[in-house]
């Protein structure tokens, strides 16, 4: 028989990973539940491997939903269901009135699981370029506690939340993105076409070129023989300082110091709080054990100094002492988190504190993006204006020097 990893949370509320022989993933998610315990995630031991994942990026994503689409699907499917309807008929209405083909495969598939026998969390894991993990671990704690409905309200507006941040962080990124490639582009123009134009006319009169036109010339001459050689060692350096980052310990360092940068360090910190505090008070609000929410919460966490921090709460929510006092002692998670989760955990109130921390930290998020797009925008036309500034009076020079001998 085949070899399953699972995940799974324990009766006890602990975060359990393992092995298991099985027929097939929803055998393995059967014997979880029937031993108890809440199945997380359930898949092939061989999924791992390199040549494995590599195809199943290339291959597997081709039908897969878009992170709009599997939120406008949960709001749906979440409306349905509190009003009345049954599972299948949920499906069937999702499948009527999909916007797209890729959208209703999708669902016609869920629905033929689900009219099979299987569990809609079932079905979804069958899907996995389109459903998170956490999503499906939400969607059967909510099967296990019969709040499918309520479940699948909280993560549509996890998912528009988080779509909202990302949309904010990558349309503000986008102005300051062209006008620093424009720059590039104008500034490499002067040195490897204009400027050049000119250096016959100062070899011919025999002129002794000020020292920063002849900086200039040499800089044009070398972009023009190496520049594609030069963008081929960049895209190589690029492709070199990814694959070091797939390590645990170059990956630690480069997080750890991404949230110490002066200007957009306090941005990442901010960005990283309201992840925690948002899927935290999600899977808490929807009754799954702090252990296990801290355990899935860790996966949802991109950055490895976070994960490490996590880690260390983990252990102390296990003996008892909670998780605020690790996270401030890490100086990764900002005070205001640290604080908000804190009163949470003394007035029992960990979840709606939680996804309030993260609703504030969420528009200090927006108003940080704000500020840096308003620095960084200013700063690049002025480098820029400066760069083609001294490019011109270095060819001014030149020519006056030319003028000059002329007389």
């Amino acid at each position: 028989m085949p070899q399953f990893r699972y995940v799974a949370i324990t009766p006890s509320g602990e975060y359990a990973r393992g092995t298991m022989e099985a027929a097939s993933e929803a055998a393995v998610v059967e014997r979880l539940q029937r031993e108890g315990s809440l199945p997380v995630r359930a898949e092939p031991e061989g999924r791992g491997s390199f040549f494995a994942d590599l195809l199943h990026m290339e291959f597997g994503r081709r039908g897969a939903l878009r992170r709009q689409e599997v939120a406008n699907v949960t709001r749906e499917l979440a409306i349905m269901l509190a009003a009345g309807q049954d599972l299948d008929r949920a499906l069937r209405f999702l499948v009527e009135t999909a916007p797209n083909p890729r959208v209703r495969g999708v669902m016609e598939q869920l629905r033929a699981t689900v009219r099979d026998g299987g569990a809609l969390a079932t079905a979804l894991a069958q899907h996995p370029a389109s459903f998170s993990q956490l999503y499906i671990g939400l969607v059967r704690a909510g099967e296990a506690g019969g709040t499918l409905a309520a479940t699948l309200e909280r993560l549509a507006e996890l998912l528009e939340r988080e779509r909202s941040l990302a949309a904010t962080i990558t349309s503000a990124m986008i102005y300051p993105t062209l006008l620093m490639i424009a720059a590039i582009g104008s500034i490499t123009l002067l040195l490897t076409e204009v400027l050049p134009q000119f250096v016959p006319l100062f070899e011919e009169n025999g002129v002794a070129l000020p020292r920063p036109t002849q900086i200039l010339i040499a800089s044009g001459a070398f972009l023009s023989a190496y520049g594609l050689y030069l963008l081929l060692g960049v895209a190589l350096l690029f492709l070199a300082v990814r694959q070091a980052l797939r390590r645990p310990g170059p990956r630690l360092a480069a997080d750890r110091l991404l949230l110490r940068l002066p200007v957009s360090g306090s941005l990442a910190r901010e960005v990283l709080a309201a992840r925690f505090s948002r899927t935290l008070g999600t899977l808490v609000q929807n009754g799954v054990p702090l252990i296990g929410a801290l355990g899935i919460v860790r996966d949802a966490v991109v950055n490895r100094a976070g994960v490490e921090a996590v880690d260390r709460a983990t252990l102390s929510a296990k003996g008892g002492a909670g998780l605020s006092r690790p996270l401030g002692e890490s100086g990764i998670f900002p005070l205001r988190t640290v604080y908000l989760l804190r009163l949470g955990e003394e007035t029992g109130q960990l979840g709606p504190m939680a996804l309030r921390a993260a609703a504030i930290h969420e528009e200090k998020t927006r108003l940080g993006v704000q500020r840096l797009v308003s620095l960084l925008v200013p700063t690049i036309t002025i480098v820029m204006g400066a760069a083609i500034a001294g490019i011109v009076s270095s060819l001014l020079l030149a020519m006056l020097s030319l003028n000059d001998l002329a007389k």
